[in-house]
């Protein structure tokens, strides 16, 4: 009864913060930063002066000897999808709150924006399996439910596997939506589920990271863990060159990842713990709404 009692002040708790963060962050910008985004295929016409090219049907181009482009109607509603990264490597954190409770925060205001809009949300928790599928639907109840599932859930594995979570949110929505993913990024071979995912569906990358990944402090002998393999391995930090390695190896991460989301055109920020994020969010819908990338 207890346990129950201290869920329900965490749901709580969180839902008040996501609450009222989504309406700071996002009153007046949300729909102008996803405008176009949920569209619907309406016709094809001719050409004209000022049309974006990348709207060109190449197909009844080649067919009609003349340049058309297509047509959408934007939808009045949009499907919003969370795919949330549950794995290991999470449960690390030096600055007040551990990567994992960054991303249930993150996750639980991008979802009540979302319904203050009146658009549907979904989620799916992933390691390197699918953890958890929360169908998209509307309602106020349905949201509780996602945050209980973010601050409450314990995956079966403890492995990341981006690929898993793109292929199977590829295959489960049809229809194309908007799609935040947030995670680390602490994975390889990824890079085709995240052509194909992009290509179908409007995504979003939220990498979520702690500013000591990238720089290891001066500690002596420490014995560090690996949630993920579950290794154990004495490091000795006070060997600058040590230090020096991992901050490369971190770099390498950091640019293999920017690159695999700029080749795809997929709009990115990075969220640290212990900072202020709202201001980060806020910097990705305006260019959003600009239409940079």
């Amino acid at each position: 009864m207890e346990q129950n009692n201290d869920i329900i002040k965490k749901v709580r708790k969180i839902e008040i913060k996501a609450r009222g963060l989504s309406r700071q962050l996002f009153s007046g910008e949300y729909h102008s930063a996803f405008k176009g985004r949920g569209m619907a295929f309406s016709e094809v016409r001719e050409y004209q002066y000022g049309d974006d090219v990348r709207s060109i049907d190449w197909n009844v181009t080649a067919r009609l000897h003349h340049p058309y482009v297509k047509v959408f109607e934007e939808e009045r509603e949009l499907t919003v999808m969370l795919l949330v990264d549950v794995s290991g490597s999470n449960r690390f954190g030096t600055h007040h709150q551990f990567k994992e409770e960054l991303l249930a925060e993150v996750a639980a205001t991008l979802a009540f924006s979302a319904i203050q809009n009146n658009d549907k949300v979904g989620m799916i928790m992933f390691s390197d399996r699918i953890e958890r599928f929360i169908p998209p639907k509307k309602g106020s109840s349905h949201i509780l439910r996602i945050i209980r599932e973010l601050i409450t859930f314990h995956p079966e594995s403890d492995g990341t596997d981006l690929s898993v979570a793109l292929r199977y949110f590829s295959n489960v929505i049809k229809k194309r939506c908007t799609a935040f993913l947030l995670s680390d990024f602490f994975d390889t071979n990824y890079t085709d589920a995240l052509k194909i995912a992009s290509g179908k569906h409007d995504l979003v990358a939220i990498r979520i990271a702690d500013e000591r990944e990238a720089k290891l402090p001066d500690l002596g002998l420490v014995k560090f863990y690996d949630p993920e393999s579950q290794h154990t391995l004495w490091v000795d930090t006070a060997d600058p060159s040590i230090r020096r390695e991992v901050a490369a190896r971190y770099s390498a991460h950091v640019n293999e990842v920017e690159e695999s989301l700029r080749r795809y055109g997929i709009d990115r920020t990075v969220l640290y713990t212990g900072e202020d994020y709202v201001k980060e969010l806020r910097k990705l819908f305006e260019r959003r709404s600009d239409g940079i990338r």
